[in-house]
């Protein structure tokens, strides 16, 4: 029927069109090259949807703690003496014995960190709550609380044996840690975030806050070191209901809000290599990378033989098809088409379709190109994105070789001497030498040689105590333990196709208590 031809002619161009736009070569990926996501989109990768009813809890506690207090008021209605004073009570309340009390008051707590968003209208209001709130409780110390609350909570060997000698752990074993390691991951997530409107004094504690999350003011331990121990408490079964997707959270926010993002790291290392005396970096690797076309990733070893097998039958079909022509054009010398040469053709491509097999304009099929943001350019000439770097060594390594070859001799170390070498391998020493990189990694190195070798006399060793440093000190002595404990974690979480018997449950955070 007529209706029938219309819906298939209807079907036709869709699939036309689905076929233009994989013709059509997209500018780029829609992603952003940088530390972190949006704000919004990591404060989601917080929350589990088994969690959603406790959004609601917080709220309850919250209005229960606050309507003791103060009567016939809204909290977006308080001044900020009000404010504060009531963040004071709070945090004096979580000091409490009673196990219930202080798990309603920090679930309050928690209300407050999410921006007492049943008072608010939209959601750039609720931000602007958050944030406020989020500053008001670090300035009051709520965030020295719920670290010792933590250590606490990760000392409790009630908790940890009854969770071993269960036989299915849910949402409920984890109540305390989830509700405290919420708090603190909205706490870190929205103060490293700089925004431009913060108050002078935020600035400032922004500031204070960064160099106390990197210090051993915790349990002589920078907080990181602390959640580390977690990870590892977790991997080997002693604390089976620990919710570690919060915990790898908080952990990779402190590292990220203490040692600094990509932009921190470059600004680092010109600065450090201005002190030794070295050239500057001849790019910036991030901003390079941000400009550089997505890709797509290296093909495995069975993909490559495939494809080198199905060439070789190309190969070995064209060279028959030759010799065949050639044979049939002798015999006729006025009929030179082989029939058989397009069935083969199309044996080799019956996966490939040819655009001019569409008689359609290209004007109509192709969809308008996708507009994108204006970014960051950077322009290269044609070649490699980035510059080449030549170490010293390889250029010794080089006049070794060719000396060795075409002289007999070597010079060790010297690099300047290029006498009866040919005048190629002078070209090629030069534009070496005009390539060479000195790595901040190389000086380190040189140094702490001269040192070992002279321990006495060199004096004593400079170490800058920055925040990276004390990270390091802290987890050196386990740090196999925390690397093996990541490894089992992230092969718990890969997917794969045969059953894990012996794996870890990384899923104990997220089943709900009972199960539907």
């Amino acid at each position: 029927s007529e209706f029938d031809d219309n819906l298939l002619d209807h079907k036709v161009i869709q699939c036309l069109l689905f076929y233009a736009q994989g013709l059509c070569e997209s500018p780029d990926l829609e992603f952003e090259y940088a530390d972190t996501d949006k704000w919004a989109a990591e404060l989601s990768e917080l929350y589990s949807y088994t969690e959603g009813p406790e959004f609601a809890l917080n709220r309850k506690c919250f209005e229960v703690e606050f309507r003791a207090h103060v009567a016939d008021k809204k909290w977006t209605e308080l001044d900020a003496a009000q404010h504060r004073a009531h963040a004071m009570r709070l945090l004096d309340s979580l000091e409490v014995i009673a196990r219930e009390k202080r798990l309603k008051v920090a679930r309050a707590i928690l209300y407050m960190a999410q921006g007492t968003f049943a008072e608010c209208s939209s959601e750039a209001e609720v931000q602007h709550w958050m944030r406020y709130n989020i500053f008001l409780l670090l300035d009051v110390g709520t965030f020295s609380a719920l670290v010792e609350l933590l250590n606490m909570e990760i000392d409790n060997s009630a908790a940890c044996s009854s969770a071993v000698r269960k036989p299915a752990i849910s949402l409920a074993d984890s109540t305390d840690l989830r509700v405290l390691l919420n708090i603190m991951y909205l706490m870190v997530e929205t103060i490293q975030k700089d925004d431009p409107a913060d108050k002078p004094e935020w600035k400032i504690i922004r500031e204070t806050f960064r160099a106390e999350l990197g210090s051993p003011l915790f349990n002589n331990e920078p907080i990181s070191v602390m959640l580390f121990s977690m990870v590892t408490k977790f991997c080997s079964g002693h604390a089976p209901h620990f919710p570690m997707k919060k915990v790898l959270l908080l952990l990779w926010k402190s590292i990220l809000f203490t040692l600094g993002g990509f932009e921190q790291l470059q600004s680092i290392k010109v600065h450090k290599r201005e002190e030794l005396g070295l050239p500057p970096l001849p790019e910036d690797s991030i901003r390079v990378i941000r400009s550089m076309r997505a890709a797509s990733p290296p093909a495995s070893a069975s993909d490559l033989i495939e494809q080198q097998q199905k060439r070789a039958r190309r190969e070995h079909k064209a060279l028959i098809k030759q010799d065949n022509l050639d044979a049939f054009n002798e015999k006729d010398p006025y009929k030179a088409d082989d029939s058989r040469e397009d069935e083969d053709d199309n044996d080799d491509n019956d996966n490939s379709i040819e655009a001019e097999t569409f008689p359609l304009e290209r004007d109509e099929v192709m969809p308008p190109p996708i507009p994108h943001p204006p970014s960051e350019r950077v322009s290269f000439p044609k070649g490699l994105p980035w510059a080449p770097k030549v170490r010293e060594k390889d250029i010794e390594n080089f006049l070794e070789s060719s000396r060795s070859k075409f002289i007999g001799y070597t010079l060790g170390s010297d690099t300047d001497t290029v006498v009866g070498l040919p005048r190629p391998i002078h070209e090629s020493i030069k534009t070496l030498k005009q390539h060479k990189y000195v790595s901040i990694a190389e000086i380190q190195i040189i140094k702490e040689e001269e040192f070992q070798k002279t321990p006495l006399s060199g004096g004593e060793e400079e170490v800058d105590m920055s925040s990276t440093e004390l990270l390091y000190q802290g987890i050196l002595p386990s740090l196999p333990q925390y690397m093996i404990a990541l490894l089992k974690i992230l092969l718990a979480a890969a997917p794969t196709s045969k059953a894990k018997t012996d794996s870890i449950n990384i899923l104990a955070d997220v089943l709900p208590e009972e199960m539907p």
